[in-house]
């Protein structure tokens, strides 16, 4: 491929790049703004398990939730998930794996297919609602097969707009366990609305997950497109300089070819 058409390429591919980047700059503002009210919700979750007191048994059946999506170009914000998890399994070989989202799963099928009980997908598309993540909670909490006491849910926690970092929320696994906590005796919560109060909570924490999680991706989405950017441009620089040289050789070689010729085609005018 000569400069030209290259040129011409890589042109083309920093249009994409930049319309990618102003999509998942507007993309951005509105994960954060989803963000903040499901954080506040979450860490609401949170105070309420702290003030009834709710702890972990001693020998605990963990489980482990993989919050991700579908989607990809966003540098290694799945990565970061996997490799918390593989480090967080093969410490706890006894924990078991749900995951939500494609990339995480085709990351961790390869090492840990045999920890994988079961897994989601559509997600990632769009800001995930409350609907999805309790549609989840509440599959997660039915499953038969899924027996455990504390469930812990990884996600990429939203530093800024350039930083993330996977950490984990706990939900607990069973009404009971909300039941058996010594402060809950002051919230006279009615026995019957009991396990749709620990379902309400596990969704909460869910959603928490995802919808900072998305924050977190369509941030580094953007940044990922601007450094595309950055890059394609720089090329288009190197490239255009190289066309201009080249080109500059080609006149001046053609200058000097005229130069040698000039003479000869003179003389004979001079003789007629």
């Amino acid at each position: 491929m000569n400069i030209q058409a290259r040129l011409k390429s890589v042109t083309n591919i920093s249009k994409i790049t930049a319309s990618m980047k102003m999509i998942a700059s507007t993309k951005t503002t509105r994960a954060q703004r989803a963000m903040e009210t499901a954080r506040i919700y979450g860490l609401s979750s949170n105070e309420f398990l702290k003030q009834t007191g709710v702890a972990e048994p001693e020998a605990p059946r963990e489980l482990l939730i993989a919050a991700s999506s579908d989607k990809g170009l966003c540098g290694g914000i799945h990565s970061s998930i996997s490799r918390f998890c593989r480090k967080y399994i093969n410490e706890h070989p006894e924990t078991s794996l749900v995951v939500i989202g494609d990339k995480v799963k085709a990351q961790l099928q390869r090492t840990f297919s045999d920890k994988i009980r079961t897994n989601f997908n559509q997600i990632g598309s769009r800001i995930p609602t409350f609907e999805e993540s309790s549609a989840i909670a509440s599959t997660i909490l039915k499953d038969t097969s899924l027996e455990f006491d504390t469930a812990k849910i990884v996600y990429n926690k939203f530093i800024s707009v350039i930083a993330y970092e996977a950490v984990t929320i706990t939900a607990p696994g069973s009404a009971e366990q909300i039941a058996n906590s010594p402060n809950f005796n002051s919230y006279e919560v009615d026995a019957e609305i009991l396990e749709n109060l620990n379902e309400f909570i596990f969704g909460n924490q869910i959603h928490w997950a995802l919808v900072e999680g998305h924050a977190s991706e369509m941030a580094a989405k953007r940044t990922a497109m601007e450094n595309a950017t950055k890059n394609s441009e720089e090329m288009i620089q190197k490239l255009t300089l190289s066309y201009n040289r080249g080109r500059q050789a080609v006149i001046t070689n053609e200058l000097r070819r005229l130069t040698w010729l000039l003479p000869s085609l003179i003389h004979p005018l001079r003789r007629a």
